[in-house]
């Protein structure tokens, strides 16, 4: 055999034994607890998501290591927390202008998708969060962005991106957005909003205080309501009471005027009489038995009702 076959031999040997050494090389990967693998072969893929070593066919299967933890994504400044002014900057629903930045954290859901639907997953993942802000943003006022519908926002826009990465379809999945920080563009707005801000919570203390004396005054209020009702009732009672003896008393009277109706007529005019001139002495002058009897008695109540209203000096001087 020829020195020229020999070293074409060799020569073979040598790229057989290199090829052969370097497919040993490529036989195995190693996948970590937080990553999974795409393994390809023959322009099938599937994937790998128990970790540790695997084996595969050298110079036929192909593999592309997925990371599945959670990663994160800012939108509006960057990681110097630089405000980057095309992402922050959007208009609300009464037309002004705010600076929001969010927050954004997902991980891959299907790391087959992720290698193969798309060419930039991370991008797409970025233009539909971006495109959702806004359609959100755009649907709150100025107040709500700044301030009290934060937590309304960030799940509206959850719920949106949710739905365009179902409809994308590219192994991507939201875990969590979060504004970071809302505020006016411009220094003089800002101070505005601050105003604004601090009269909102003013009236919410003077609301607050409100309620409390509300509170405080109330029960008492009642109390004395209660109180006056009550002594109105009493009264209303007490007046019925006497009307009611009126009536008895009146009845009363007006059987005995239907039994003798000139006696009881007089002895009602003297009685009139007695109360009006408690002092006045009453001397009847008659002949029959009735009219002598009228003015005993009405002599009787008549002494009765001086002596009872006269003074010491004057007892003592009728005495004598």
């Amino acid at each position: 055999m020829s020195k020229k076959k020999k070293g074409a031999i060799a020569g073979v040997a040598a790229a057989v034994v290199i090829v052969c050494a370097a497919g040993a090389g490529n036989a195995t990967y190693t996948i970590n607890e937080q990553e999974q693998a795409v393994v390809t072969t023959f322009g099938v893929s599937h994937a790998v998501t128990d970790p540790g070593l695997h084996f595969k066919i050298p110079f036929v299967q192909h593999v592309t290591k997925v990371n599945t933890t959670i990663q994160s994504l800012r939108i509006g400044y960057d990681k110097n927390n630089d405000v980057i002014a095309d992402e922050s900057i959007m208009i609300t629903s009464d037309f002004n202008f705010v600076d929001v930045d969010f927050y954004l954290e997902y991980r891959v859901s299907d790391p087959v998708k992720a290698v193969y639907a798309s060419k930039d997953p991370d991008l797409i993942l970025q233009n539909i969060a971006q495109s959702c802000i806004r359609a959100a943003i755009s649907n709150y006022d100025v107040d709500s962005v700044l301030t009290t519908g934060k937590g309304e926002i960030q799940s509206r826009i959850k719920e949106m991106i949710t739905e365009q990465l179902d409809l994308y379809n590219v192994g991507m999945q939201l875990v969590n957005i979060s504004i970071q920080d809302s505020e006016p563009p411009t220094a003089e707005v800002m101070e505005a909003f601050k105003a604004v801000e601090t009269a909102k919570q003013g009236k919410e203390t003077s609301i607050n205080n409100a309620n409390k004396y509300r509170n405080e005054k109330l029960p008492i209020a009642e109390a004395d309501a209660d109180q006056i009702l009550q002594e109105a009732e009493a009264t209303k009672q007490e007046r019925i009471n006497e009307a009611n003896a009126q009536v008895a008393m009146f009845n009363a009277k007006f059987e005995e005027y239907e039994k003798n109706p000139e006696v009881t007529k007089k002895r009602m005019f003297y009685e009139a009489m007695e109360g009006i001139l408690p002092q006045l002495r009453v001397i009847i002058d008659g002949t029959d038995s009735t009219t002598t009897m009228l003015h005993e008695q009405l002599n009787s109540v008549s002494e009765q009702n001086v002596q009872s209203s006269a003074s010491p000096a004057d007892s003592s001087s009728t005495s004598k």
